[in-house]
C-alpha cells in the first residue's frame, strides 16, 4: 500500500485508528491560526499513546528554528513538515528529516523546489490567505513527476472519492489526507477512515521511503 499521512490529528482515538488501520505517518499541526491546531503537550500525550512504528510529524509555518526544534524535542517528532513561506536555509539545522510544502497553482513552476536539500517536497493546494487544509484539489495533471529530484508527497483535497485518480496522475511516493476523512476539523470519521484504507489497499508504495 502507498504510504499514507493522515494529518491535523487533535484527538488519540483518531491516531489510534490511524494506526490501526495502516497509516505510517500522523501529522500535527502547530499553527495556532489552524482549527486543527494542536498544543505540544497534547501532542506528546497523544504521541505517547501511539505505536511507536508510526512516524510523527510536525506541521509548521514560518515558525524559528529554536521553536521548531523545542517542540521536536518536546512531542517526540519523527519528521518536520514547513508549510509556510519558508526560504531553502530555514530547512537546515533542524533536529529531524524536513518536508517542504509547495502550494501549487496556475503559475507553480517545480524548478522553485530544486534549491531545498530535503527528505521530500509535498504539494498542496494553493489558496490566497491559506497555508493548507482547504479541503480543494490543485490540477494534478500540470505537474510532471519526473522534474522532481526527491521524493513527492501528494495533498490536498483528497478523499476515498477521488484519491485514486490523483495516485495515478502525479504518480507520488506517498499521500497526505486531511480535511476528507473528517466529521469536523480536526475530528476524524471513522466509515471515511476506513473506506480510505480500503480504497487503498491494493496500491503499491512508491519507489523512494518517505515515513
Amino acid at each position: 500500500m502507498i504510504p499514507v499521512k493522515i494529518c491535523g490529528i487533535t484527538r488519540a482515538k483518531d491516531a489510534h485508528l490511524a494506526a490501526r488501520l495502516g497509516a505510517a505517518a500522523l501529522g500535527f499541526i502547530f499553527f495556532p491560526p489552524s482549527p486543527r491546531y494542536i498544543a505540544p503537550d497534547r501532542a506528546r500525550a497523544v504521541a505517547d499513546a501511539i505505536d511507536g512504528r508510526i512516524r510523527k510529524v510536525g506541521v509548521f509555518v514560518n515558525m524559528p528554528l529554536e521553536e521548531i526544534n523545542a517542540i521536536v524535542d518536546e512531542v517526540g517528532l519523527d519528521l518536520v513538515q514547513l508549510s509556510g513561506d519558508e526560504p531553502p536555509e530555514a530547512c537546515q539545522g533542524i533536529a529531524v528529516p524536513v518536508i517542504k510544502t509547495f502550494h501549487v497553482g496556475a503559475d507553480f513552476n517545480p524548478a522553485t523546489t530544486h534549491p531545498y536539500d530535503v527528505l521530500a517536497v509535498l504539494l498542496d493546494t494553493s489558496q490566497t490567505g491559506s497555508y493548507g487544509g482547504t479541503g480543494r484539489t490543485f490540477e494534478w495533471s500540470q505537474v510532471n513527476r519526473d522534474v522532481f529530484t526527491c521524493p513527492l508527497i501528494l495533498s490536498g483535497g483528497l478523499t476515498p472519492e477521488n484519491i485514486l485518480d490523483g495516485i495515478e496522475i502525479v504518480r507520488p511516493d506517498a499521500v497526505d489526507v486531511n480535511s476528507g476523512v473528517e466529521a469536523s476539523p480536526g475530528v476524524k470519521d471513522q466509515a471515511r477512515l476506513e473506506h480510505l484504507f480500503d480504497i487503498l489497499k491494493n496500491t503499491e508504495a512508491g519507489g523512494e521511503q518517505v515515513f
